[in-house]
């Protein structure tokens, strides 16, 4: 049975609907939360068949002062993880840390929570099985960028990568696409800093929902299958 290394970046961002998907599989996982008192991440040897990193609520990787404070650990780790061929999911903050990791980077962009719709522009994405568009909410500050050997296979309403490939089986989502609703009513009460407009995004969150659990059913399916989390 496969066992994957989680990275939790807040008390409210979590795997969400991804949980589901791995359960229903038979795949195990565990939390690592590096943010709470005796917390820490699991090193290269104990990660385990695969490593993900969830985003991050107001924490970045490029603004100052708002730099995540596990930041060059994490990095080290996923750069391990990818010299050794271990899959990689990388959500939101994660998707900046496996830039960083993979010789890429990340720009400053301001905290915002942002409604949009991912357009995929790379046939054959996830084992021909990526959406063409689906639904993304982002909640979060900084922006990765992949480096220049990466694919791009989806990008957001600006043109920005929103999901994009490292090697075989490193992938990068600048959302979360497995997010729950309510996790964006838990951040905005965790952080102290908000962003702008949330009363005008607030309302529609709700309706994405089962938008959101429709798309992630061929994801997850064609990550599972790429990341050979199935395999014996």
């Amino acid at each position: 049975m496969k066992f994957l290394s989680v990275v939790q970046h807040t008390q409210s961002e979590w795997l969400g609907h991804i949980e589901d998907h791995l359960e229903g599989r038979g795949i195990r996982f565990g939390y690592h939360r590096p943010f709470t008192t005796g917390g820490g991440l699991p090193n290269s040897s104990t990660v385990g068949d695969g490593l993900i990193l969830v985003g991050g609520g107001g924490w970045g990787t490029a603004t100052e002062g708002r730099l995540l404070p596990s930041l060059g650990e994490e990095v080290r780790l996923t750069r391990a993880c990818l010299m050794m061929g271990k899959p990689v999911l990388a959500l939101g903050l994660g998707s900046q840390i496996l830039a960083i990791a993979a010789e890429g980077g990340s720009v400053v962009k301001p905290l915002a929570l942002a409604v949009g719709t991912a357009r995929r522009i790379k046939d054959g994405a996830f084992a021909g099985r990526l959406p063409a568009e689906f639904p993304i909410v982002t909640y979060g500050r900084d922006h990765a960028a992949p480096p220049d050997y990466a694919q791009i296979l989806a990008v957001d309403g600006d043109g920005l990568p929103a999901v994009f490939q490292v090697g075989a089986n490193a992938f990068g989502f600048s959302a979360h696409p497995g997010l729950r609703p309510a996790m964006i009513e838990d951040l905005i009460m965790e952080f102290d800093e908000v962003p702008p407009n949330i009363s005008d995004i607030l309302p529609t969150l709700a309706s994405l929902g089962p938008k959101i659990e429709d798309a992630l059913v061929p994801i997850m399916t064609g990550v599972i299958e790429l990341t050979g989390w199935m395999d014996t």
